[in-house]
């Protein structure tokens, strides 16, 4: 089972490291672990899915739980599901955008509070190695069926608040986004790509933050006639967003732009990930709202979220979260959200991202090292004259630029984010970085 126990979820490679066996003793080991009376399982579109939800049923039902089969269902859904339904436990199985032949589980505790590495996943681990499972119960739990997609969706839709027709077009990455778009339906036009549910996924990577991906979506709102375009990963806990004229709208900039309109209802607390433009930020802060910084993930980002009771928060990822579904992501209620604000305004989604846009990043850059500890307490010694924040790795800022660097929690990586006020001095900066990082 070496590998397949991550920070934020389980993953692995079906019928390698990812099977019924290991699926069945992370039943068991779950419930061992919560003292669960009630367990929401919901499912993606993956053909081994439905093996190894009725693996972890069989695990689960063993311990004496009652499992509550979602069936087919977005992240997002199963979240709903697992608070909206009084579960004591949730779990999902996906393996998010990853490839066909990868499957995984995102587990939550009641209120769909996150499951993460420090928190339980190396608990269900542990229990799983040294099989210290709870003796099995003496009456079996039952497992019922319960589509949750209808209460998701009456759940999501009243956020819409439309003053003309919107008209989108939906990069599906034949994954869970064809279904999570039944929220939108109804609402808006929406004209689709790759809908067909289709685990092996055909076309491209169900991954919107590899803008590759997004070529098709860009190429249809080329087209002409379009709002904008949303492109949903794996298992439609992401989004990504492209304008009308099909550029690219950076995630850290629909943080921005969703806030500011929250704000105009509600002001409050707003968290946003520390990779994100100095100018989410500001824009929070320009609408009376509050900006706190959160590390990067979302067992970390959602935990901040209920101690503020904060109403909002996004992720550079792509990942929106919402106080009103259980401080947890949901997908079509952020595109919900920018049909609200590109409806009201006279201006294209283009003209309301410009006034945002007012730095300049380098994206997220990968470099494979060989001591990452050894490389961040470098760059800490030779950017010194910067102010230091600790959240996650090591941001420092300056004036006019700013970088963060972290490791990867699977990999011999560094992550570098750096965003600077001119382009030439990101430019710059990122190229010197680099160079240390890659020395």
């Amino acid at each position: 089972m070496a590998g397949i126990f991550k920070a934020y979820d389980i993953r692995g490679i079906y019928g390698d490291t990812m099977h019924e066996e290991i699926m069945f003793n992370i039943g068991r080991a779950f419930v061992t672990l919560l003292k669960c009376k009630t367990v929401t399982v919901g499912r993606d579109m993956r053909p081994h899915s439905t093996p190894l939800f009725d693996a972890f049923a069989k695990g689960a039902t063993m311990q004496g739980a009652d499992v509550i089969d979602l069936g087919l269902a977005t992240t997002p859904m199963a979240y709903f599901g697992c608070g909206s339904l009084g579960a004591d436990g949730g779990v999902m199985i996906t393996a998010s955008h990853n490839p066909g032949e990868w499957n995984g589980i995102k587990m939550t505790r009641a209120d769909a509070v996150p499951i993460s590495g420090a928190t339980g996943i190396m608990d269900i681990e542990r229990i799983c190695n040294d099989e210290s499972f709870d003796p099995a119960a003496a009456t079996p739990g039952t497992i019922r069926q319960h589509n949750i997609e209808a209460e998701y969706i009456a759940h999501i839709q009243p956020h819409a608040d439309f003053k003309r027709p919107i008209r989108i077009a939906a990069d599906m990455a034949n994954s869970m986004g064809a279904v999570e778009s039944h929220v939108l339906e109804g609402l808006m036009e929406i004209v689709p790509l790759f809908e067909e549910l289709d685990g092996t996924f055909p076309n491209h990577e169900a991954n919107p933050l590899k803008v590759e991906t997004l070529e098709s979506l860009q190429a249809k709102i080329r087209e002409g006639g379009f709002d904008f375009g949303v492109a949903f990963d794996g298992d439609a806990d992401r989004a990504g967003f492209v304008d009308e004229q099909g550029t690219v709208v950076p995630m850290d900039m629909i943080t921005a732009l969703i806030a500011q309109d929250m704000l105009a209802h509600e002001k409050g607390n707003i968290f946003y990930d520390l990779r994100s433009s100095w100018a989410v930020k500001e824009v929070i802060e320009e609408n009376g709202g509050t900006p706190l910084m959160s590390r990067v993930g979302h067992a970390f980002i959602k935990q901040q979220m209920r101690d503020a009771n904060a109403s909002f928060a996004g992720e550079l990822s792509g990942h929106y979260y919402f106080r009103d579904n259980y401080f947890t992501e949901s997908s079509s209620l952020a595109v919900i959200c920018v049909a609200n604000i590109v409806s009201r305004s006279d201006k294209p989604l283009s003209e309301l991202i410009k006034p945002i846009q007012r730095y300049f990043a380098s994206g997220e850059i990968n470099s494979e090292v060989a001591d990452p500890h050894a490389v961040i307490a470098t760059l800490r010694q030779d950017y010194a004259d910067g102010k230091l924040i600790e959240l996650d790795g090591v941001s420092l800022e300056f004036d006019d630029w700013w970088f963060n660097v972290r490791m990867s929690n699977t990999e011999p990586l560094i992550r570098l984010n750096l965003e600077a006020k001119t382009q030439a001095v990101m430019e710059a900066k990122r190229d010197e970085i680099l160079a240390k990082i890659r020395a």
